[in-house]
């Protein structure tokens, strides 16, 4: 992935997303994988593919995880200190699959590996779900593979001062003042039976996901002057458990009900456009906004923003070992 001229790179970096269907097709298969296996639905098969079909027919956040891919590889191999990189790209739930990445990196004869998971905030649903396919991968394929998996990143100054950029210039769109915009931060539901703990904690002593998510919120909008936010949840499954919330669909009827008319949302949980951003929200959220006679905008996605590729590659050196041979 990118920089083809380094021959003998000392460290492969696994960057792992959730995969998306590549056209209507095949999201029957795509939603088995995701559903271990178990048949969906078809009334909920066909929502589906009416949701990817009014985004373009397909996912787009394979080619803009590789895009992501290829500036991250090319930033740290452009620092003049340190080692040589290569970055791989694995999906959880489509091709390429983590172990496709995995098997790549053992064939190029790399045996050091940071592992990170293109979602800054840890779950054990989600990134724990991630790191456990990669240790399959890597005990069926090489078990003396060298992995470090970095957990999360919701805290990075960089990560932070970006979204902070883009919430000022989305507020621009608004010819109303910022302090008339009310900021909706936003993230992927999961079942609320997930066991919460402080965000600093380790898997092992609980769930720091939504701790984590309301931390990066706090610090975004410290950053920003007198600004009214607030945060939800969105995007939750179609099982019949309960959910983290409140889920923004409900949460942009109230604010519209309550007077607040111009919504700014901020998904703080995803870092690229996928079906979450372009139809939970751009389509979805805001129709029950306008429904409700209010405005809703969000922010610009990550995707390669350039400090937010500055901060990928801070991120994945902080984890190298100091002892290491450079």
């Amino acid at each position: 992935m990118g920089n083809e001229e380094i021959r003998n790179p000392k460290y492969a970096v696994l960057m792992m997303a959730y995969g998306g269907p590549d056209s209507l097709d095949d999201i029957e298969p795509y939603l088995l994988n995701i559903r271990g296996g178990r048949k969906t639905p078809p009334a909920l098969v066909e929502e589906i593919r009416e949701r990817y079909a009014e985004i373009g027919g397909k996912s787009p956040l394979l080619e803009i995880t590789q895009k992501q891919a290829e500036a991250l590889d090319e930033r740290l191999n452009g620092l003049s200190d340190g080692p040589e990189y290569r970055v791989y790209v694995g999906m959880r739930h489509w091709a390429p699959y983590i172990k496709d990445a995995v098997a790549q990196i053992v064939a190029d004869s790399i045996d050091k590996v940071i592992g990170i998971c293109m979602a800054p905030h840890y779950s054990r649903m989600s990134i724990g779900a991630y790191i456990r396919k990669a240790e399959e991968a890597r005990e069926e394929l090489t078990p003396e593979l060298d992995v470090a998996y970095i957990e999360s990143w919701h805290d990075h100054p960089l990560f932070v001062q970006t979204i902070a950029k883009n919430v000022k210039d989305a507020l621009g769109k608004f010819s109303a003042g910022a302090e008339d915009v009310k900021v909706i931060f936003t993230a992927h539901s999961l079942p609320a039976a997930i066991p919460s703990t402080g965000s600093g904690q380790r898997m092992e002593e609980g769930d720091p996901y939504d701790a984590q998510l309301k931390e990066t919120a706090h610090l975004v909008a410290a950053q920003l002057n007198d600004v009214d936010w607030m945060f939800s949840y969105q995007s939750a499954g179609a099982s019949g458990a309960e959910w983290l919330g409140p889920q923004i669909k409900d949460v942009v009827v109230e604010l519209a009900e309550a007077g607040k008319k111009n919504l700014l949302v901020v998904p703080i949980g995803f870092v690229a456009d996928h079906v979450e951003i372009l139809y939970d929200i751009d389509i979805e959220a805001r129709g029950y906004a306008e429904q409700a006679g209010a405005r809703l905008e969000r922010t610009e996605s990550m995707n390669v923003i350039p400090t937010f590729i500055d901060a990928l590659a801070d991120i994945v050196r902080q984890r190298v070992p100091v002892t290491s041979e450079q």
